[in-house]
């Protein structure tokens, strides 16, 4: 087993110090500038132009037309708006995108980003720039991301196993041609303080064009609305790229962030509501007891070389680290045999996970173009390969209700902390492995010049394996699964004018029980090894046009989406490929300049989500007709902001997510709710920016997170809500 070095950071008065130090000695910085600009000939300023909302091309090499082109919904959240919002984590930045929602996470699952697209979940389809990241973790910061690309509807031909409903794409910051600077500052309520340095510098006579890029992050704060639950981290990112040649390139990146938090999993409900009693800021957990320690480390390397204009190759390897040590309460509560208002802890209490994951992952692409029978065909080939490992010990702190009251705790009270006796043992460790070895080819065919043919092949080699041993670290259980599966990609394309597409598509994706293997280490059971994949169909009627001299992108398209053989858990306890799911509905886009002061990001999702067919189930819950679990039939989001003179500059945002299914095993739904956010930004000079974030505007209370399960009176179920109102000033200085 691995062990954890405290993590060190900045007390809070230093922190706030340092600040407003920086920040000070930033404006006197920008006012000396100003003075002595005539002195300093020789030291010439290149700005970088600030990009807009609308995004021309994926990150990813295996996307070989622009996005106009590619038949497909893909939905960028881009770097300004995630600079405008100060979106700080991964579900901050996906909250931009309708369609997709988030699951309450709890320590026996494999806590951390719990992600639904298009209804289907998307935990194991992350990507960091186009290689599968599998960490189940909390991506809990943005300091070095770029941009988030969400690519919808089953894909395995892009990401491998899995992509039901979707997968995401995370961009990584990376050197640039020119030189800058920004050194970032914010306060804010909740105790929010926050310090970033981005800086770039071309390396002149070090090889062709050259360049260097370190991000720096510390940031503190605590979750509006709840009771004191605290969130530190810091982290750095260093970047390097080396012109080898002209025709030849290194890029190498690393990548360290370490968290330090207190775990919250929200409040017990019943049927999507609130325990009467309870209150939207109790903490239900051990706070003496409770804890969250991530350490995640990154090493990567981006090898290009350019044989002419019409070929290249790519290669792209990395090693990752996450080492997670968590200590959880579940929010659930048992209020059967005490008084009114009363309740004993359910679930697990002050349960461990100590997880370390490791992976190796190699891609290697020949990207090119060239005519053939008289049509052009842009291509990308490539072979994958990818090594997973999980080793996971499970322990506990020997609490339970034996040691509870007699009459319990007070639910609008709870104590959060443990007072009791603490007897520390392990319960399980779990060892597994996960490979894949893939081949794919995608090639965009210029039939016409008013005609495109996109094409996707994939083959994909996946074999699992898991070891679990008991406490005494005895081995009870060795499980192994092999799964061999091809996926496949089509759209056609027309081009009825210059700025203007329509396209027809289909795609497919597979689930493979070994597919959360290096996640949460689950998924493989004497039920389920044997069993295969999964599978998922998707069929999409889309257009997408370019307008205002392309300056704004309108999209829309008709989908389904279609589980064929899900897994299903029969009334005698075996698992059987006997459910049909469905999810059809509608996606509309607007992205980019209304005009030159108003900019514009707005999207929207029609679900209609359906069992078509379930299992015979022992609790008798008639499933079949039913909307799939926390899947809004609407849902609707919007950032606009407008340059106003003087500097000033003024952003508004909503979201809107309709009443929805708790789960897909009863009709208790989870309200519908609007949240409102503003932002004011007012450019001081030529270096110096100020920004006021204010999110929840009107201090809503709704559930964004929800335990899938209705609940009862021995457990219930747990709710998690949005952060309360909250309100960060920012300054962002840049030379």
């Amino acid at each position: 087993m691995h062990a954890k070095a405290p993590t060190a950071l900045p007390p809070h008065r230093l922190l706030a110090s340092t600040l407003g130090l920086a920040l000070a000695s930033g404006a006197g910085l920008a006012e000396a500038a100003e003075r002595e600009k005539s002195l300093q000939l020789d030291n010439i300023k290149v700005e970088a132009e600030q990009p807009g909302y609308r995004t021309e091309r994926s990150a990813s090499a295996k996307y070989v037309a622009p996005l106009l082109d590619t038949p497909q919904t893909i939905t960028v959240v881009p770097p300004k708006l995630i600079q405008e919002q100060q979106a700080l984590s991964l579900r901050q930045v996906l909250s931009n995108v309708s369609g997709i929602t988030f699951n309450a996470g709890e320590g026996g699952g494999g806590s951390g980003d719990s992600i639904n697209i298009r209804g289907f979940s998307a935990n194991s389809n992350m990507q960091i720039d186009g290689l599968r990241d599998s960490a189940q973790t909390s991506r809990s910061d943005t300091f070095n991301v770029e941009q988030v690309e969400v690519i919808k509807g089953p894909n395995s031909v892009f990401g491998g196993a899995g992509t039901t409903g979707g997968s995401i794409n995370v961009v990584s910051k990376q050197p640039r041609d020119q030189a800058f600077t920004r050194l970032g500052g914010s306060l804010g309520t909740d105790d929010y303080y926050r310090l970033t340095l981005d800086s770039n510098q071309p390396l002149a006579g070090v090889g062709h064009d050259s360049a260097v890029r370190l991000n720096l992050m510390t940031h503190q704060n605590a979750v509006p609305g709840r009771e004191k639950i605290e969130r530190q981290r810091w982290g750095i990112a260093p970047s390097l790229r080396l012109g080898l040649s002209d025709s030849t390139r290194l890029t190498l990146s690393a990548f360290h962030q370490s968290d330090d938090n207190l775990p919250d999993y929200g409040v017990p409900a019943r049927d999507g509501k609130k325990l009467a009693g309870a209150k939207r800021y109790g903490y239900f957990g051990w706070k003496n007891l409770d804890q969250e320690e991530i350490e995640q480390n990154t090493f990567t390397a981006d090898f290009e070389h350019d044989f002419n204009d019409n070929l290249r190759l790519q290669n792209l390897t990395r090693y990752s680290r996450t080492d997670r040590d968590t200590i959880v309460s579940a929010s659930h509560a048992n209020t059967s045999g005490v008084p009114s208002g009363r309740y004993r802890p359910a679930g697990p209490q002050a349960y461990g996970r100590d997880a370390t994951t490791e992976m190796w992952i190699n891609q290697s692409n020949l990207i090119g173009g060239f005519e053939f029978a008289g049509m052009r065909h842009e291509v990308t080939t490539g072979l994958e390969l990818s090594h997973e490992t999980l080793d996971l010990k499970t322990y506990n702190h020997g609490l339970g209700t034996a040691l509870y009251p007699r009459d319990g705790y007070a639910l609008g009270n709870p104590p959060g902390r443990w007072n009791g006796p603490v007897r520390k043992a392990a319960s399980g460790y779990t060892e597994t492995r996960l490979t894949d070895q893939a081949l794919y080819l995608f090639d965009n065919i210029a039939l016409h010049e008013q005609w495109d043919l996109n094409l996707g092949l994939r083959y994909d080699k996946v074999r699992g394996k898991a070891d679990s041993y008991s406490g005494a670290q005895v081995k009870t259980a060795k499980r192994a699964a092999d799964d061999a599966k091809v996926s496949a990609r089509t759209g056609l394309v027309f081009k009825p004018s210059e700025n203007g597409r329509i396209y027809a598509a289909w795609g497919n994706s597979f689930n493979p029980s070994a597919e959360n293997l290096a996640s949460t280490g689950g998924g493989l059971s004497a039920n389920t090894e044997d069993l295969a994949p999964e599978k998922n169909e998707t069929w999409e009627l889309g257009t997408k046009w370019a307008l205002l001299d392309k300056r704004l992108e309108l999209d829309a398209a008709l989908f389904r989406v279609e589980k064929s053989n899900a897994r299903e858990t029969m009334a005698d306890g075996s698992t059987q490929l006997a459910g049909k799911q469905r999810v059809q509905g509608v996606e509309l886009g607007l992205t980019g300049h209304v005009t030159e002061q108003w900019d514009v990001f707005a999207n929207y999702t029609f679900l209609d989500s359906e069992i078509l067919k379930a299992a015979n189930t022992a609790s008798g819950i008639a499933r079949k007709g039913q909307a799939l679990g926390n899947t809004p039939p609407r849902s609707l989001n919007l950032w606009t902001t407008y340059e106003l003179p003087a500097g000033w500059t003024l952003g508004y945002g909503t979201r809107y997510v309709s009443e929805r299914n708790v789960s897909s095993s009863t009709k208790a739904k989870l309200d519908a709710y609007w949240v409102h956010n503003a932002m004011l930004g007012y450019k001081v000079n030529r270096d110096l920016d100020l920004q006021l974030n204010v999110n929840n505007l009107f201090d809503k209370d709704y559930v964004e997170r929800v335990r899938q399960q209705a609940g009862s009176d021995a457990r219930s179920s747990a709710i998690e809500y949005g952060d309360a109102r909250a309100a960060i000033l920012s300054a962002t200085y840049s030379f």
